[in-house]
């Protein structure tokens, strides 16, 4: 398999603080794979560093066979599109415009965007569902909507390997659930995504691989079902949640609600 990232002895710290060490794994070609684990382990800085947000004081990072710390800004715009968290928009451009902007490393002429690119923004928008709403002012869209927006924007910018930092934090059940579908179906085209949560349920039903982060380490990786396991969670949460079946589907849930539903246990 080609290993769209590849990150090996990562260390980075703040001043005389760790926050990451000796942090390697890698992604597939096509490989939708979640990043998990407590707050303050470090995956926001692990970002930071791929995207080159932040300078690694050891170890290498590659994207699609390249060092990242030989590549320009404007090489990195073609390999790696981010989407952050949440975003703050300073001025009302249309939602349509927004996302034409993710063509920006991809424009051929100094004139500015062609068919082509208006074409590729037309078919990001159609696949979040976000024609309805695309001569809107982006500033003026819910927390929610603006989310939308900018995944819409990082897969017009047409990147072999996309960084979504917590996707669906800003999301309703439904939405959460559809762009899980379709980062799914946005790999499953051969785009590599790695994708922050903190969601056991989403991880699991939806990623290929999971890295478990825990006090500025990797603490497990690999499929789902061999890393979201009751050992593994109650190592990062103290005895908080338990993995149960459910009507064929796999569940992560408080170990009193497990007590009480009759879910089917099984050794995880």
């Amino acid at each position: 398999m080609i290993h769209v990232l590849n990150v090996k002895d990562l260390q980075f710290q703040y001043g005389m603080q760790p926050v990451l060490k000796d942090i390697s794994f890698q992604v597939g070609q096509g490989q939708l794979c979640g990043l998990f684990g407590p707050n303050g382990c470090g995956k926001t800085t692990l970002f930071k560093c791929c995207l080159k947000f932040l300078k690694n004081q050891g170890g290498q990072i590659k994207v699609d066979g390249q060092d990242i710390k030989n590549l320009r800004i404007e090489e990195m715009a073609k390999l790696v599109a981010y989407v952050p968290q949440e975003h703050k928009p300073p001025f009302p451009y249309l939602v349509k415009d927004v996302v034409l902007m993710g063509r920006t490393p991809r424009l051929k002429s100094l004139f500015g965007t062609n068919k082509e690119d208006r074409q590729k923004a037309l078919g990001a928008l159609k696949l979040l569902g976000l024609l309805e709403i695309a001569d809107k002012p982006y500033n003026q869209l819910s927390g929610g909507q603006r989310q939308l927006v900018l995944i819409a924007r990082a897969v017009a910018q047409e990147t072999p390997l996309m960084f979504l930092d917590e996707p669906t934090s800003a999301l309703d059940f439904s939405n959460q659930i559809r762009i899980w579908r379709i980062m799914k179906q946005i790999a499953e085209s051969g785009v590599t995504i790695l994708a922050c949560s903190h969601d056991p349920n989403h991880v699991s039903w939806y990623c290929d691989r999971v890295v478990v982060m825990n006090h500025n380490h990797i603490l497990r990786e690999g499929p789902p079902r061999e890393v979201i396991t009751e050992s593994v969670l109650d190592e990062i949460y103290r005895n908080v949640c338990a993995v149960r079946n459910l009507d064929e589907a796999r569940m992560v849930l408080p170990k009193e609600v497990a007590r009480g539903n009759g879910a089917r246990k099984h050794n995880y």
